[in-house]
């Protein structure tokens, strides 16, 4: 689906074909990585914390966790965090709320409003600008927030720029309009804002997108041989998948009992 997108809209640069969730592209002449979710089908959570209230810190630590034959498909750092590593704005996870929502404008891109909150459930995800959710919340299985906004209905944020001149590595999440088709990217090469908003409008086709983090942003995606490394992360979000490296096939252990 991301090729078949960028493809119709004549943006597409790509190395070579391939199959993984995840995808090497080119838009406007930068490198992007995407990975698409299917929210129908795929298992897609976020992560924080193990049983004993540690936070995981690390795409490893969620893997070793993870029930024997599961694996992350892929993953990402998915919303600002503080020293300690607790998330900045709100946060469900499985149902269970950390953090509040926060609504107020601020110093640094969480307060660079609007900002908004990806919440996901069983086959739908949506981006809600986070004064709009504080009025009136969504049932959200899992919720981060995170800002700014990157794309709202259509349209970039108001404050971003096309030549403005801060350049990061920034990561991010696209839904499409109906809901059922999530995208993570990462930009490969510094970008900045007005670009990586581009990418998920115009090269993603997603109406809404919701900025992550910048510098500190790092993907685990071992479907393309990848998987950064860093200081530790506080909220991240990947994909649960059958572990290829299991003796068999995780549905015949299931069904065994």
């Amino acid at each position: 689906m991301i090729r078949g997108v960028l493809l119709a809209l004549g943006l597409l640069a790509l190395p070579g074909a391939g199959t993984a969730a995840c995808e090497r592209l080119t838009f406007e002449g930068a490198d992007f990585t995407a990975c698409e979710i299917d929210m129908r089908t795929d298992d897609v959570r976020l992560f924080l914390r193990n049983g004993d209230g540690d936070v995981y810190g690390t795409f490893s630590r969620i893997e070793a966790a993870l029930p024997e034959g599961r694996t992350l498909g892929f993953a990402m750092n998915a919303g600002m965090f503080h020293t300690d590593l607790s998330p900045v704005g709100l946060y469900i996870e499985d149902g269970a709320q950390e953090m509040r929502i926060v609504t107020s404008d601020g110093p640094g891109n969480f307060g660079l409003l609007p900002n908004g909150v990806l919440c996901f459930g069983d086959d739908r995800a949506q981006i809600v600008e986070s004064r709009t959710f504080a009025a009136d919340p969504p049932s959200c299985r899992f919720a981060t927030q995170s800002g700014p906004m990157l794309v709202i209905d259509g349209a970039l944020h108001p404050r971003f720029i096309a030549d403005g001149t801060s350049l990061n590595i920034r990561n991010g999440v696209g839904v499409s309009d109906d809901g059922r088709r999530m995208v993570l990217a990462i930009a490969d090469q510094p970008v900045n804002f007005h670009r990586f908003a581009r990418f998920f409008r115009d090269g993603l086709g997603t109406p809404d997108a919701l900025y992550l983090d910048g510098r500190v942003s790092r993907l685990h995606a071992p479907g393309i041989g990848r998987s950064d490394i860093g200081f530790p992360l506080g909220p991240i979000i990947g994909t649960v998948v059958a572990d290829p490296r299991a003796s068999a096939p995780v549905d015949a252990m299931d069904a065994e009992g």
